[in-house]
């Protein structure tokens, strides 16, 4: 299996959104398994956003990894009912490569750059400056855990992010 390209071939928001599925043929679903976890049913009442701080695409393995990171961490210091997690963004964006063929005899093989459409091999969140990635609701006592657990999901992001309190900031204690 071939490996990933990086990043920064897909990060930046520079051309015109590409999502209608129903046109493109072959896109690999999303790897994010959950958007919305922890206890669903009960109200919390802090509320912590993880927000971008500039416009990017966030590829669907890095959202995942976001997500695994900060609910493993939730989990374990909240506990299975404690806080509810959310994530805020859906990966739309259909990314696209033109595989080029490498090594010896490859100017036989490959046509170079014409018709270098791509093919679809991910996808990603078309991600605002200012938007909430990730929105985490835990009780008073629990906000530097759910703090901590948005810390660790922004280092899996490739974007710098700030967290912010969107609600319940007079119940916090400095």
């Amino acid at each position: 299996m071939a490996s990933l390209r990086p990043n920064r071939c897909y990060r930046d928001v520079d051309k015109p959104p590409y999502t209608r599925k129903e046109y493109v043929k072959g896109v690999p679903q999303p790897k994010v398994v959950h958007f919305i976890m922890g206890n669903l049913s009960a109200e919390f009442p802090v509320k912590v956003n993880l927000v971008a701080t500039r416009p990017i695409q966030i590829r669907h393995n890095a959202l995942e990894a976001a997500r695994v990171a900060a609910n493993k961490y939730l989990t374990k210091m909240c506990g299975r009912l404690g806080y509810k997690f959310q994530i805020r963004v859906y990966p739309h964006q259909i990314l696209r490569e033109h595989k080029m063929a490498t090594g010896a005899g490859a100017d036989r093989i490959s046509d170079g750059m014409r018709l270098a459409f791509g093919k679809p091999i991910g996808t990603a969140a078309r991600v605002r400056e200012g938007q909430a990635i990730m929105t985490a609701w835990v009780n008073p006592d629990k906000f530097p855990v759910a703090k901590e657990a948005l810390r660790r999901a922004a280092m899996k992001l490739p974007v710098p992010c700030r967290i912010v309190i969107e609600k319940g900031k007079e119940l916090i204690k400095q």
